[in-house]
């Protein structure tokens, strides 16, 4: 059984159908990337999956139990977290209080907040040296450091990213990503949403290909590295 299953999911804003009827699993352990060009449904997806949105029709499965009654922050409660789009961080608040709203569905267990801070703060080492440092002031880097530190002081089993390297520069496109890497190394398995292809799909073990709220393309990252459409479509070949 997987550990996400999301089985014809239909979800509108309004009178705008912006997923129609996509299925897809996650496995425990694995990273799964969605790819697609603007408004393909990838967030959509992800806002789905955290109960931000609630599907008009479909089911979306965690550990076998249906998720679609269930609020986004018990969802949160049961393993499941994400860091958004565009970071959203509280910018005037500090690192470290960030952190401490990350965890809210667990600051009863002190002891337990405490380890997930110092994981956060072994992972992401800056964010130590900036720990009461207000986050609107940080860079793009260390802000998105943040938004995945904030995401993990929930203990997720399943993490859900979405755009990680947006506005960043390339040599800190290749950090991030290699502490995805790490993070997944470390038993969470990830549902990440990129427009960076390339190394998306470099990092993923499976992956999905969203057009117009459809799936048009799924199967190994390498098998789909490989495949002539994504290479024209998504990596800038010809």
């Amino acid at each position: 059984m997987a550990l996400l299953e999301v089985e014809d999911l239909h979800i509108y804003y309004g009178n705008v159908h912006a997923l129609k009827g996509i299925s897809l699993d996650v496995g425990e352990g694995e990273i799964v990337t969605l790819l697609g060009a603007n408004g393909a449904g990838k967030s959509t997806t992800l806002r789905a999956i955290s109960g931000l949105v609630k599907p008009r029709s479909g089911n979306i499965s965690y550990r076998g139990g249906s998720l679609n009654e269930i609020p986004a922050h018990e969802i949160v409660r049961h393993g499941i977290s994400q860091a958004p789009e565009g970071r959203r961080l509280f910018s005037t608040l500090t690192v470290d209080e960030n952190l401490t709203l990350g965890a809210y569905v667990r600051l009863r267990d002190k002891a337990s907040v405490e380890d997930s801070r110092k994981r956060v703060f072994d992972l992401f080492p800056r964010l130590l040296e900036r720990r009461n440092q207000l986050a609107g002031t940080l860079s793009g880097g260390e802000q998105q450091m943040l938004a995945i530190g904030r995401a993990l002081m929930a203990a997720p089993q399943l993490l859900l990213l979405d755009e990680p390297s947006l506005g960043l520069a390339p040599i800190l496109v290749k950090s991030i990503f290699a502490k995805i890497r790490e993070i997944n190394e470390q038993g969470v398995t990830i549902v990440l949403v990129e427009q960076n292809a390339r190394a998306a799909l470099k990092l993923a073990h499976r992956a999905y290909v969203l057009e117009t709220g459809r799936i048009s393309l799924s199967g190994s990252a390498q098998e789909l590295l490989k495949d002539e459409r994504v290479r024209k479509a998504y990596l800038g070949e010809k």
